[in-house]
């Protein structure tokens, strides 16, 4: 699946041992290096992002306008490894540590590595203004280091042209996707993509499935990589590919990935609403022909669910941070306040960043749907979106060291896209990796 983002194969966290030792703190609460006072005059906030300025000025610039006690100002950084580098460097050196930085790694990864700040305290009085399903993904051992983003709805869009050239039924269950792929393979059609370097497919069926591959229990880790949950997963994504079903297109060459969606010979898309106008503007032939349609279910699925987990959500809060209170009220209205979102809209695109952080979406739904991508079935899409925020589930939960397991991942599904060996038999060689490495680590570790 596109959506969800390839993280750059850094190495595994070096502060290995400082990762269970920040673990281990955050049972016992925050670590605010809050030390303001805003007696003494407005407090400065930066904002390090590497979103580009046209999107994220007219924010900063209405947030100065409604506030007096605080202000915002925006750092523009070149992009996520770059700001990821800076990050670690500012908070190494303990001077001019940013307060308010744009996620570019898991929260517990990151926490593990020292670099962020407990918000417990400062963003509980604000719980109540964010979707549930949004605040797990900022947590790490039950306390919170950054204020939630939220999620993009999941669902799937399929090219209803060449599904009816064919006479092939719209799916609902990953079921249907494997039967639908069987028809379509007679036609050299493929059903879906599956990119040699992303994992993703399978990390979300795990997901939508209940499963976790990480779980904290006290002050160990809890390592299933073979739970019924994780197997139900592999086995969709084993018959996609023993049928040879799928295409294996890299997200590497974006021009060339979309030329090849917009070809028709691939024809089903999980993918979410930020991706919507991409496909708008780049495609050429397939325009009009798309249908957004609700995200395929586990065939014994006793609810219908989506995955509410995002990778990188939150506005993180460094480690050194000096006014972590203004700081988290500031991301917290950018995040959740009308005027913030309202703030994001922009009048070339007429679109509004998504609100995923709110538990109502609805006022801004209409406008992440594009022109032209759905032609007649454009008026489905704002049901297909509402209905995934509305089922959106998860316990997904990441460990201190998923930054190397997920470079380690990544090696094992080139290997099973290529048919050099079985999901189930990376799952348990990812297992062993998994525990092996945390016990090197010195943290407590089942499994």
């Amino acid at each position: 699946m596109p959506h969800s983002r390839v993280p750059h194969r850094a190495a595994a966290p070096a502060a290995a041992l400082a990762t269970a030792l920040a673990l281990t703190a955050t049972a016992c609460g925050g670590d605010s290096d809050d030390s303001s006072d805003r007696s003494k005059g407005p407090v400065t906030i930066e904002y390090w992002s590497w979103t580009e300025t046209k999107n994220v000025d007219p924010v900063v610039a209405k947030f100065n306008a409604t506030h007096t006690d605080i202000k915002l100002k925006f750092v523009k950084q070149a992009d996520n490894p770059g700001t990821a580098q800076n990050l670690r460097n500012a908070v190494a050196a303990r001077k001019d540590v940013p307060c308010l930085v744009q996620n570019f790694g898991e929260v517990p990864s990151l926490v593990g590595e020292g670099l962020l700040s407990s918000v417990d305290k400062e963003l509980k009085p604000y719980l109540d203004r964010f979707n549930p399903a949004a605040l797990p993904n900022v947590q790490a051992g039950g306390t919170y280091y950054a204020v939630p983003t939220g999620f993009n709805p999941t669902f799937m869009m399929i090219n209803r042209s060449v599904y009816d050239k064919y006479g092939v039924d719209v799916p609902k269950t990953w079921d249907d996707v494997i039967a639908a792929g069987k028809r379509l393979k007679k036609h050299d059609v493929y059903v879906m993509n599956l990119a040699g370097e992303d994992p993703s497919t399978l990390v979300n069926l795990v997901q939508q499935a209940g499963g976790t591959w990480y779980e904290q229990k006290g002050d160990s880790w809890r390592i299933d990589f073979l739970s019924p949950d994780s197997l139900k997963a592999a086995d969709v994504v084993q018959q996609l590919v023993d049928g040879g079903l799928v295409a294996n297109q890299t997200y590497q060459d974006r021009p060339a990935l979309i030329s090849y969606f917009d070809s028709g010979k691939m024809v089903s898309l999980p993918t979410q609403t930020w991706q919507l106008q991409n496909y708008e503007l780049n495609y050429k032939k397939s325009l009009g022909d798309w249908q957004p349609i609700d995200l395929p279910q586990f065939a014994d699925a006793t609810e219908f669910t989506t995955s509410s987990y995002s990778a990188n959500n939150g506005v993180l809060v460094p480690k050194g941070c000096e006014h972590v209170e203004e700081a988290v009220e500031a991301a917290v209205w950018m995040k959740t306040d009308k005027a913030g979102i309202d703030a994001t809209y922009q009048k070339d695109t007429k679109q509004y960043e998504w609100p995923g952080a709110l538990k109502d979406v609805t006022p801004w739904v209409d406008s992440v749907v594009t022109d032209k991508l759905f032609g007649t079935h454009r008026s489905e899409a704002r049901g297909v979106i509402l209905k995934s925020v509305e089922h959106a589930r998860s316990k997904w939960t990441v460990g201190p060291n998923y930054t190397g397991v997920f470079a380690e991942l990544q090696d094992q599904w080139a290997r099973i896209v290529t048919k050099k060996t079985t999901v189930e038999q990376a799952l348990k060689h990812l297992q062993e990796f998994t525990v092996d490495d945390l016990k090197s680590k010195n943290i407590n570790v089942e499994g």
